[in-house]
């Protein structure tokens, strides 16, 4: 067996080689290992766009404009009761009657006590005249002739009391007495409810009431099953007692147009919708793209592109009007483009994509 010698130096020179080639492998699969990572999907959003007045939604009830219980003036049998409870009536309609023929004799009496003391003091003055009798005994049956006119009036007054009249457009509600009841002064017989404007009254909630300021400055819409298309509405008053429970007012709105629809009746719900005055402070954001850090400082995450990628850039704002689930900032840029959520996560110039449904696209 034949022993060839080593060349020692070429030797060491393939090893150096092979270890430089190894580490310069190593070295490329470390730096793909450390690459920097993908660009986070965000969902982003242009403040101010197609920004409408806030609104809220309530629960009310069709109210009429006044619910008002009838009585005679006067006691008395009831013989006339034409009163059909859900009956639209007109003003002046004649809805009950009380036996008359007491205040018909009471005013018979009354006429022939006038004519007597009309009689009397006749006398009396003509006596005085002529001094056969004194002057004050004329004026005596002269004040007696005038109480007695003042019984009549009060008689046929009384006599016209037996009817009960509707005083304007109404719906009979509720039909209270019945035929043959005897009823004193100021009992109840029916109910009417006053449709000369119909109303939807809500209870509308004390920081909301004290947020728009003058009801009078929101805009007010009604939904009806059964009514194509919504209501307008129109503000009347605030009850200014608040409710026992919730703190909440009263606020009564008058339906226009009402007249279109004849089977809106009251004690129907309806859904309403308050529009409220769009407020010229800042642009409204969603409140989980504001991010809050130390000493009460607040920014956004923009959406800004940097060559063929996206970055996120946090961008200073002053919160002007918190507001629920939104915030109205001051100082972003027009047409900003920031992240709607998520921004706290994000490190200034991180590489972001807009997110897309299920599929991120980057720009």
């Amino acid at each position: 067996m034949q022993n060839h010698p080593v060349d020692f130096k070429r030797f060491l020179a393939m090893s150096l080689t092979a270890l430089s080639l190894l580490t310069s492998s190593a070295q490329v699969s470390n730096a793909q290992d450390v690459a920097a990572p993908p660009p986070v999907p965000v969902l982003t959003m242009r403040p101010g766009e197609d920004e409408q007045a806030p609104d809220r939604m309530f629960y009310g009830r069709v109210a009429a404009r006044a619910t008002v219980d009838l009585a005679f003036e006067v006691g008395g049998r009831i013989v006339t009761l034409d009163a059909v409870e859900g009956q639209r009536i007109a003003a002046g309609t004649v809805l009950a009657a009380l036996d008359p023929d007491p205040y018909e004799r009471a005013v018979a009496r009354a006429e022939l006590s006038l004519d007597q003391a009309e009689r009397a003091f006749r006398r009396a003055d003509t006596l005085a005249a002529r001094d056969a009798a004194s002057r004050a005994r004329a004026d005596d049956a002269e004040t007696a002739r005038d109480l007695a006119a003042v019984d009549l009036r009060e008689a046929r007054d009384a006599r016209s009391d037996t009817r009960l009249v509707a005083p304007f457009d109404a719906i009979l509600a509720k039909r209270i007495a019945s035929v043959g009841a005897l009823v004193s002064t100021g009992e109840p017989v029916v109910r009417l409810q006053d449709m000369s404007e119909l109303r939807i009254d809500v209870e509308l909630p004390e920081r909301l009431l004290g947020r728009i300021g003058d009801p009078q400055e929101a805009r007010f819409e009604a939904e009806i099953h059964g009514i194509d298309g919504p209501l307008d509405l129109a503000f009347r008053e605030v009850r200014t007692e608040t409710g026992e429970i919730g703190q909440s007012y009263t606020v009564s709105l008058a339906v226009e147009k009402a007249d279109m629809h004849p089977w809106l009746l009251p004690g129907r719900s309806a859904t309403v919708r308050a529009y409220l005055p769009k407020a010229e402070t800042g642009v409204a954001v969603p409140a989980t793209a504001v991010v809050t850090r130390g000493e009460g400082r607040h920014f956004v995450v923009a959406v800004e592109p940097d060559g063929d990628a996206l970055v996120a850039r946090h961008l200073p704002v002053e919160v002007a009007i918190p507001d629920g689930s939104t915030v109205r900032v001051e100082g972003l840029p027009a047409n900003a483009e920031i992240v709607a959520v998520g921004g706290h996560l994000l490190e200034d110039g991180a590489l972001v994509s807009r997110y897309d449904g299920l599929i991120a696209k980057a720009e």
